[in-house]
């Protein structure tokens, strides 16, 4: 399975209460651009928005939204726990991609939240799946 990564701004975002995680709607990008090639990188400071991220034409794919499962804090640590994610492809191919980002389509700027690489590029056949498990959860804060 890919690692998550946060991206730096999130923290920013979290402090600033400029994103809601139990109540905003969570998204899955998808590029086939190291964060490092693109001309501005979404995971340094100061660039953690949808905006630097070179995306995937998704036209033959269902649909990314993240359903969140639960948002809560106990004992001075917060979880962050969404559903796994199976995106299919449909009428065409999807790809290639090889960064999988997570983003707050609700927030202004739709801000990072963390991406996954694949290490490799991954293109979906018509009516192939690729399943999204994001573990015990996406984040954990403490």
């Amino acid at each position: 399975m890919a690692t998550f990564n946060l991206v730096n701004d999130i923290r920013e975002y979290i402090a600033e209460g400029a994103v809601n995680f139990q109540t905003d709607q969570l998204t899955v990008a998808l590029s086939n651009t190291a964060p490092g090639s693109e001309s501005s990188d979404p995971t340094a400071s100061g660039n953690g928005v949808l905006a630097n991220v070179t995306q995937i034409a998704y036209t033959n794919l269902s649909s990314r939204n993240v359903t969140t499962n639960s948002s809560d804090e106990a004992a001075g640590t917060y979880t962050l726990v969404v559903d796994d994610l199976t995106l299919t492809a449909s009428g065409g191919a999807v790809g290639p991609f090889r960064y999988l980002y997570i983003y707050d389509e609700t927030a202004t700027g739709d801000p990072l939240i963390g991406y996954f690489d694949y290490g490799s590029a991954i293109t979906l056949a018509d009516t192939e799946t690729l399943l999204i498990n994001f573990g015990a959860n996406l984040l954990t804060l403490v």
